[in-house]
């Protein structure tokens, strides 16, 4: 396994190697490249990296201490798994900041950038029609954030990335139960770029709003979280 930087940034290169690990591995969380509860050894993130250690290690701990990574008293890291409360908590938080930047960005978004973006979503649903979690996953990412950059608004990029980074894990590992959701669940960054074209910001933002809080219904009810009650098996009746 490879970490790679997909997002351009163009001061990386000039960034110290601690910095560089961070905002790689950081990334890396957001879109999910590690399942809920996955270990996280120094020595396989500098592999991953291409680094020594070092800075394998500081970033590891600084994302420990931004609650992005979970580190246990023996010095193990992990990839966190999510609570119930603590998914419904980080859906409630992105239904209310991203719709914000939706609303921001649709008086800065041009048409080419519009027009490139639903190439993302014709990709975005032919990698689902084709059984692609991966890729579907991926462009679901690169739709949203597209549109989140062009708000002109860092504070708030840079808190939409806190809660993805809790977000992705667990998304990644339910990614097959994502692509079974129901129509009713599914994306709306078709309605979304119809109503930036018309100038409807606000129409648009309760689109995504709405896109957050069907898909967090359906994942309420679909998945297992960390601390649920186990499910008690049927016993077979005494004949």
């Amino acid at each position: 396994m490879t970490i790679t930087l997909s997002i351009p940034d163009t001061d990386a290169e000039n960034l110290p190697l601690e910095e560089q690990a961070y905002r790689r591995l950081r990334q890396a969380l957001v879109e999910g490249v590690f399942a809920p509860g996955e270990k996280l050894s120094i020595r396989r993130i500098a592999e991953a990296l291409g680094t020594s250690p070092m800075p394998a290690r500081t970033a590891l701990r600084r994302l420990a201490t931004e609650q992005a990574l979970d580190a246990l008293p023996s010095g193990t890291v992990l990839v966190p798994r999510l609570t119930r409360a603590a998914f419904q908590e980080v859906s409630a938080i992105r239904a209310e900041l991203e719709p914000l930047a939706i609303r921001l960005a649709a008086s800065r978004v041009e048409a080419g950038t519009l027009d490139a973006l639903a190439a993302v979503v014709a990709e975005q649903d032919a990698a689902r029609a084709a059984g692609r979690p991966e890729l579907c996953l991926q462009k679901d990412r690169e739709f949203l954030f597209g549109l989140y950059r062009r708000a002109g608004a860092p504070m708030l990029l840079g808190m939409i990335e806190a809660l993805w980074l809790r977000r992705g894990p667990l998304f990644w590992g339910a990614r097959w139960i994502v692509m079974g959701s129901p129509p009713e669940a599914a994306h709306r960054h078709g309605a979304i770029l119809a109503a930036l074209r018309r100038g409807a910001g606000e129409e648009a933002a309760l689109e995504l709003k709405t896109e957050i809080e069907r898909m967090t219904a359906f994942l309420s009810g679909a998945l297992q979280f960390q601390g649920d009650a186990a499910i008690p098996r049927p016993t077979r009746a005494r004949g």
